[in-house]
């Protein structure tokens, strides 16, 4: 070799032993992996307000707590035994729907006029199939009328009577006024009347007279409370879904509806970013398309999904004067809640860990 070719020969060797290095897989140790997928989980949420230990009392928050973790076991048998995301939605609702402490179908919040008008909605995010219903009036679960609605028809919301007929024709249950009835709900619309000095509609027919004296159970202790009941959920397959149910809010206006059948608003659930239920005044939800929002800063500006969640619950919704919580999953089994309000029923689980239920701001 010429004296001359070693310069060279000794870049050409430097650069080649350069490439190899870069092209070699760094030892396992050093290599930064993704936590895995958990095989499920489960957020749910039984409303948001102004909630506090002094007024609720021990037993009633107990008895709150008892609840949700129900309602997590639940969703849990579903996703435990391979069930889809949907079903488990359906599970967890269907039971916050005839659990009277909740302002969702039996224990509903009544109108002016005395009524209960509910309002329902569930979205699939594999599909971005939904159904919603609204101001109904006698179907037991207006959950299970959501998704017949999605299922069995070309429509996306129906309302009033004629998702009524629907129901009936589906094959939905079926429940009369004094189903809905607790005194407690009926109580809170009296006083709230008589502090706007509206009248008082007549009690509802099939639930006697009203009861003297009453009885503690029966007087309202949260009269400040968005008592909307949802779920957001991930199953085995990856697919996450979300349903949303609500009475509404006490002494409504006639044919007022909220947030919770509106897609994008109150519920929303898209594979390609995320799950969303909420609950509180939903005229502010409606206004900046809460859930949606939650799910493009996510999907859009790669936002964790607790991020997004506090971007749009503790920054936009509070800056815009609203009120009220969510909760959320996201495809990958991030989950979390965020609410502005004092308190949030919420409960939240994913495979192979322990369940976590809270009632209180301050809590876990």
């Amino acid at each position: 070799m010429k004296r001359s070719d070693r310069p060279v020969r000794l870049a050409i060797l430097l650069l080649a032993g350069l490439g190899l290095s870069a092209c070699a897989t760094p030892p396992a140790a050093t290599r930064a992996e993704a936590p895995a997928r958990p095989a499920w989980a489960l957020v749910i949420h039984g409303g948001a307000g102004v909630m506090d230990r002094e007024t609720m009392g021990p037993e009633t928050e107990a008895s709150y707590r008892a609840a949700m973790q129900a309602a997590l076991a639940r969703g849990r048998a579903v996703l435990d035994t391979g069930g889809t995301s949907l079903d488990a939605v359906i599970a967890v609702v269907r039971g916050l729907e005839d659990d009277p402490q909740f302002n969702a179908g039996k224990g509903a919040v009544f109108t002016a006029d005395g009524r209960n008008e509910l309002d329902a909605a569930i979205m699939d995010g594999a599909t971005l199939k939904a159904g919603a219903v609204a101001g109904i009036t006698g179907t037991k679960n207006p959950i299970t009328l959501a998704r017949a609605v999605m299922e069995k028809s070309p429509h996306v919301m129906l309302i009033g009577a004629g998702a009524e007929k629907f129901g009936q024709q589906a094959g939905v249950e079926q429940a009369d006024a004094a189903w809905f009835f607790t005194e407690r709900r009926w109580q809170s619309l009296k006083k709230t009347l008589k502090e706007k000095g509206l009248p008082v509609p007549a009690r509802p027919a099939g639930v006697g007279p009203e009861p003297v004296p009453l009885a503690a159970a029966d007087m309202p202790f949260e009269d400040r409370k968005y008592g909307t009941v949802g779920v957001v959920a991930l199953d085995n397959a990856g697919h996450v879904a979300a349903g949303t149910s609500t009475g509404g809010t006490t002494a409504k206006l006639w044919g007022r509806v909220g947030d919770v059948p509106i897609i994008g608003a109150g519920t929303y659930a898209n594979d390609k970013s995320c799950a969303v239920s909420a609950t509180g005044t939903g005229e502010y939800f409606i206004r900046l398309g809460v859930a949606r929002a939650i799910c493009d800063l996510v999907e859009l500006k790669g936002m964790s999904l607790q991020q997004a969640a506090d971007e749009v619950i503790q920054a936009r919704l509070t800056a815009l004067g609203g009120d009220g919580g969510i909760v959320a999953v996201t495809p990958d089994g991030q989950v979390a809640w965020s609410f502005n309000t004092s308190g949030m029923y919420r409960a939240r689980q994913v495979a192979g860990g322990e369940p976590l239920v809270g009632i209180f701001k301050g809590e876990p």
